[in-house]
């Protein structure tokens, strides 16, 4: 007799998509129900579950998934149906798309899902890439893209650091959307106090780069799905009064065409990026450099969709069928 799994007995992919509570998202700027209606759209059956529906019982990794009908409307986006518990690797493919903190629940979920994908399930993003692959610390990878850059918990680095550039911006590793980012300078008096508190009087590590002044121009929000760039990005112009170029910190978005060296980064780091499974990547360029690699949750899919008619949804998942027939 030959067994056969779940997915090989259905016609229909079934798309799991592990995130927070539906009911708790912004739905007319959510980039996680962009995919759900592209799922949908194909005639694909979506089921979502959060992290507390995922656990692992004798070496499986198992999920309590509910399937959702989704809509798109602000006021009434999703209908919910009634829950199945049923091993995850029986779904086609799982997109994980839980928001930060990035802790150690978020890497425990990692490991589980690391189960799943060892008995046949595509998860994007790949969960040892998810952990391997710290948003900030990763552009690292790539200097020939970034600006000075130093990543160390020693404030006598950090401050020579500071007297070298005269100007930088010192970040935490382990934050998202502009949280605890602080731009100094040479002759801020606060200098050593910032730092005792960044590092935790030398116990915790952080970045610290030297300050791009053209974030005037905004914080470029770009996608890569497979390593392949969505050829327009989102600029993020800082509120008046701030520096960062974060929507969560009052900045706001402006469509853009990508320039010449905007495509050449993409160039330098997108093999990389599909090489470790990270298909669904959001960068974040200021003037001519790289600054950051999100891929835990990234967004921006309504946006760029709006102000240029695009589907990016639709290319994610053209993508990803391609992986599924490899």
């Amino acid at each position: 007799m030959v067994w056969r799994t779940a997915k090989e007995d259905r016609m229909t992919k079934k798309i799991g998509v592990l995130m927070d509570p539906i009911g708790d998202i912004t739905a007319y700027k959510d980039s996680t129900l962009a995919m759900l209606l592209e799922v949908q759209r194909r005639g694909w059956e979506p089921v979502v579950m959060t992290l507390s529906d995922v656990f692992v019982e004798n070496g499986v990794c198992q999920g309590q998934y509910t399937r959702v009908e989704v809509r798109d409307d602000p006021d009434d986006w999703f209908t919910l149906g009634e829950p199945t518990t049923a091993p995850l690797h029986h779904l086609d493919a799982l997109l994980m798309r839980k928001d930060p903190p990035f802790d150690m629940e978020y890497i425990y979920a990692t490991y589980a899902l690391e189960l799943a994908e060892g008995r046949g399930l595509l998860v994007v993003n790949r969960p040892q890439s998810l952990r391997d692959f710290n948003e900030k610390f990763s552009t690292t990878l790539f200097p020939q893209c970034c600006p000075e850059t130093l990543v160390t918990r020693d404030p006598l680095r950090l401050r020579a650091f500071v007297g070298e550039h005269e100007q930088a911006v010192i970040k935490p590793l382990d934050e998202m959307g502009g949280s605890s980012v602080f731009k100094t300078a040479r002759d801020d008096q606060n200098l050593g106090a910032l730092v005792e508190m960044m590092t935790h009087h030398g116990q915790r590590t952080v970045m610290i780069q030297r300050f791009i002044p053209e974030i005037t121009a905004g914080d470029k929000r770009i996608l890569l799905v497979n390593g392949e760039v969505i050829p327009y990005g989102l600029a993020r112009i800082p509120a008046p009064g701030e520096f960062r170029g974060n929507l969560a910190a009052g900045a706001t978005g402006r469509g853009v065409e990508l320039s010449e060296r905007d495509l050449w980064i993409c160039q330098q780091i997108g093999p990389a990026l599909a090489e470790r499974g990270l298909v669904f990547v959001g960068i974040d360029v200021i003037g001519d450099y790289l600054t950051e690699i999100n891929v835990t949750s990234p967004t921006g899919i309504r946006e760029l969709d709006k102000l240029f008619d695009l589907n990016t949804a639709k290319t994610l998942f053209d993508a990803v069928e391609r992986l599924l027939n490899r």
